[in-house]
């Protein structure tokens, strides 16, 4: 069957040269897109439940812009102010990036990782002596606290934001040719809207061995996977997959 609409499971890209403009464009095919979850942050009085200090900790790990945004938005709440000493581990060059949105990037300590955490464990090994917060959502890769565990560092975690199910009941009659999934909760939130959604002759598409995971224990076919060798990234391995369904 041939694709003529796609749907992606996240906000429209915020830059007009991505990969997803120019597929439609070069395909012909409609692409929309739509967050199946959102994060929605905690309140101070939650964060206290928990037993966090700010004030105990001297150095904030992020994973995340989401991350970012909340550890200052509680800062802030809490009435804390984040010490001109306190050191920051970025997970990635655009988590550093967007760190400066709330501090002055060459007047602080940042240590920046690779992409992955295990690069950034690296760092956070070679200053163990850190009391370390990780800012996170109610849902964490096992492998982070795994790695931290390992490294045998002063850490604690502070759920300050959680992904929540977004409403998709405009949806409900609105068909597309593929559905793009980048998560676990994406799917969740598919049949969280739809408990009785078949896939019939839909595409699904996923990123990630544990999307493919979600979506084949609830029941879908994968269509189209990414990484692969071939195709790295979600646009290429969609792209393959319409040049194939659209020649016939």
């Amino acid at each position: 069957m041939k694709v003529k609409t796609i749907l992606v499971s996240q906000p429209a890209p915020k830059t007009e040269t991505s990969p997803y403009f120019e597929l439609s464009e070069k395909q012909k095919v409609k692409i929309d897109f739509r967050s199946f979850i959102h994060v929605e942050g905690v309140t101070s009085k939650e964060v206290r439940v928990q037993k966090i200090d700010l004030s105990q900790f001297t150095a904030i790990i992020l994973t995340s812009r989401n991350a970012v945004d909340h550890f200052f938005r509680i800062a802030e709440e809490m009435r804390f102010k984040v010490p001109d000493t306190m050191k920051y581990f970025c997970q990635s060059e655009a988590v550093a990036y967007y760190l400066q949105k709330y501090v002055v990037y060459r007047k602080r300590k940042i240590y920046v990782g690779n992409r992955t955490f295990p690069e950034l464990s690296k760092l956070i090994k070679k200053h163990k002596d850190e009391k370390f917060l990780l800012p996170s959502s109610d849902k964490l890769k096992p492998l982070i606290p795994a790695e931290l565990e390992a490294l045998g560092v002063n850490w604690k975690r502070a759920i300050l934001y959680k992904t929540v199910v977004s409403d998709l009941s405009d949806l409900e009659d609105v068909f597309y040719d593929i559905l793009v999934f980048f998560s676990p909760s994406g799917i969740d939130s598919l049949f969280k809207n739809f408990p009785d959604f078949k896939q019939n002759n839909t595409r699904i598409a996923v990123f990630g061995n544990s999307t493919v995971r979600a979506a084949t224990e609830a029941g879908l076919k994968c269509n189209i996977t990414a990484p692969t060798p071939e195709t790295p990234s979600m646009t290429m391995a969609l792209e393959k997959y319409i040049k194939e369904a659209n020649k016939k």
